[in-house]
């Protein structure tokens, strides 16, 4: 989808993934949706609350991954 967006569960991420790689995921995610890379005023705080959320959600998707097979971890919050 997005190139820019990389694989941020091990092992293809030799450690946790950082709030700012989380964050970083999540704006590309956002800007390629939205078709915007920097939004008007008047969409500013819908895009940054989109950020939050996917943000959020990615945190919570990598929270709860079990990766068998391999020296996964999770998260910690």
């Amino acid at each position: 989808m997005c190139r820019s967006i990389k694989t941020l569960r091990p092992p293809a991420l030799a450690e946790e993934a950082t709030e700012d790689e989380i964050r970083a995921a999540a704006l590309q995610y956002v800007r390629k949706v939205s078709g915007f890379r920097a939004p008007a005023a008047h969409n500013q705080e819908v895009f940054d609350r989109a950020v939050e959320t996917v943000a959020e959600a990615t945190a919570e998707l990598l929270d709860g991954l079990e990766i068998r097979g391999g020296a996964g971890t999770r998260r910690a919050s």
